[in-house]
C-alpha cells in the first residue's frame, strides 16, 4: 500500500497530550492515528449499514400493514397477555 502525507491543524495542548500518551504507550503517533482512522471508517460503514437495514425493515413492515397482513397494537397486546397468562398457569402462579 502506498503511503501519503496527511497534515492537519491541532490545538497545541491536544497535540502535546496525544504525543505524550503515544510515547507512554510506546507506539508511534502515526500508527495510532491510522488505527483511529480505520476504526472511524468502520464505525461509519456500520452505521450506514444499520440505517439501511432499519429502512428496509420499516419499508417491509409498512408494506405488510398495507397488505392487511399486520396486527394492530391492541391485537399484539392481547396475544402476549394470553401468552403471559398461559406461562403463569403452567408455572402454577395465580394472581
Amino acid at each position: 500500500m502506498a503511503n501519503t502525507m496527511f497534515t492537519m491543524k491541532l490545538d497545541t495542548e491536544l497535540r502535546d497530550e496525544f504525543m505524550a500518551e503515544a510515547a507512554a504507550a510506546d507506539r508511534p503517533a502515526a500508527q495510532i492515528m491510522r488505527e483511529f482512522m480505520r476504526e472511524f471508517i468502520q464505525k461509519q460503514k456500520d452505521e450506514r449499514e444499520y440505517k439501511e437495514f432499519l429502512r428496509r425493515k420499516v419499508e417491509k413492515a409498512r408494506a405488510s400493514m398495507e397488505a392487511g397482513l399486520g396486527k394492530s397494537s391492541e391485537e399484539v397486546e392481547a396475544i402476549f397477555a394470553e401468552k403471559r397468562a398461559a406461562l403463569r398457569r403452567s408455572m402454577g402462579i395465580t394472581e
